[in-house]
């Protein structure tokens, strides 16, 4: 499969900086700093992390952590090679991360075409937020934000709410900096059953969650 790559908007390298509380911020070329998106949704998540890091112990809680991020970093370069149509995309990649990319991949063959851009740091002055976009493209023919995930168990509807945020403020970075919207978002995830699961929702349905937690974190934390 050769994917189609349309025109990308210019968009600039952003610098980000880390904390000692692992919280990311991007500067934007204003000077302004802005938390990452995924700062902002820890917050929707942090009550469950801390209940679950409590039942199963700091050591165990860690291992599983830093495996699941090593995989899920190997899959999204998987997937950002193979959609750049890099010949040996597999090169040099564990094979248990190739396997859960093979789930996802007919899924891309089928539905995925004409690339905006992939791995894109994007901001946004209305939600004051930053991030880097998975993928922007058609998807079934409809420009869309589309993410990658991998997950040990398949995920229900209710459960990834955040994921949509996510995406969901991707669309809006997107429509900020170049006027043009996108209005479908996409999350595909690879599960360890070996079944695909791709949901789909609409950036209206889930921005204004995103807002209500991004004037959350702003109390807690400051812009």
């Amino acid at each position: 499969m050769n994917f189609t790559h349309v025109a990308c908007p210019d968009m600039t390298e952003l610098d980000t900086t880390t904390g000692a509380d692992g919280k990311r911020h991007y500067v934007t070329p204003q000077g302004d700093k802005y938390p990452s998106v995924t700062t902002v949704l820890s917050l929707d998540s942090a009550e469950g992390i801390a209940k679950w890091r409590a039942r199963v112990g700091a050591e165990v809680a860690d291992k599983i952590s830093n495996q699941a991020s090593v995989r899920g970093t190997a899959v999204h370069q998987l997937c950002e090679d193979y959609i750049n149509n890099v010949e040996d995309f597999k090169k040099g990649q564990m094979p248990a991360n190739i396997g859960t990319f093979n789930i996802l991949k007919p899924e891309l063959d089928a539905h995925l075409n004409n690339i905006v851009m992939q791995e894109v740091p994007l901001y946004s002055h209305y939600l004051k937020v930053g991030g880097r976009v998975d993928c922007i493209g058609d998807w079934k023919g409809e420009l869309s934000i589309i993410d990658f995930k991998t997950a040990k168990k398949p995920k229900r509807r209710e459960w990834i709410g955040s994921y949509f945020m996510q995406a969901a403020s991707y669309a809006v970075m997107f429509e900020e900096l170049t006027k043009i919207p996108i209005n479908n978002l996409v999350v595909a995830i690879a599960c360890d059953d070996g079944e695909p699961q791709i949901f789909t929702g609409k950036r209206d349905d889930y921005i204004h969650d995103f807002i209500k937690l991004r004037a959350r974190y702003e109390e807690l934390h400051g812009i």
